[in-house]
């Protein structure tokens, strides 16, 4: 294919007409409002008393413990597989974020509840929470990231989660799909 040559008056109108233009940093679109999603199932509310009951413990729900390095993901029974996939490429804008870092099991269940109810409530879909690697535990296996992967299968308005992308804290972190109000 050979190269076609533009006249000065061809090149200056092309550049008339485009204008100024800049670079794209990001190659994802964001509509509102336009071509919406269907929306999933809703579920009903849950009461702050019913989600405090989240179980510790290894073994529950077949789980194995996880590494610090390991990736961790769920999708609840009747969500299209789909979705994980879409919360891993980023489909999904986090609309809030909490940092559990350095609590306990007890204070970090409390935060994490409170946390996804008032997201629920003010009807974010997909949220972003750093656990960490959990390198400083005392067993060899992170005591925080494996709460939080049991806990998350527990809770009633999460639909799915998976490991964040590196940039966003990698196996430390977790991005979370949730019920509609």
């Amino acid at each position: 294919m050979t190269k076609k040559i533009l006249s000065e008056e061809d090149r200056d109108l092309f550049r008339e007409t485009v204008g100024n233009v800049r670079s794209v940093k990001n190659d994802k679109a964001y509509t509102y409002g336009q071509n919406k999603p269907k929306p999933f199932p809703r579920r009903p509310m849950a009461g702050p008393e019913e989600n405090l009951a989240l179980t510790l413990g290894e073994g529950a729900y077949g789980l194995s413990p996880v590494g610090a390095e390991d990736e961790i993901s769920y999708v609840a029974q009747g969500i299209p597989k789909d979705s994980l996939v879409k919360l891993r490429q980023g489909y999904f804008v986090p609309e809030a974020e909490m940092d559990l870092h350095g609590l306990g099991s007890n204070d970090a269940k409390r935060e994490l509840v409170k946390f996804l109810r008032d997201c629920v409530r003010s009807g974010y879909r997909c949220v972003h929470i750093v656990h960490g690697k959990g390198y400083r535990s005392e067993d060899q296996y992170p005591m925080l990231k494996n709460n939080i992967n049991l806990w998350l299968r527990q809770h009633r308005d999460v639909q799915a989660f998976t490991s964040a992308a590196p940039k966003d804290g990698g196996a430390g972190a977790v991005y979370i799909l949730l019920c509609l109000p």
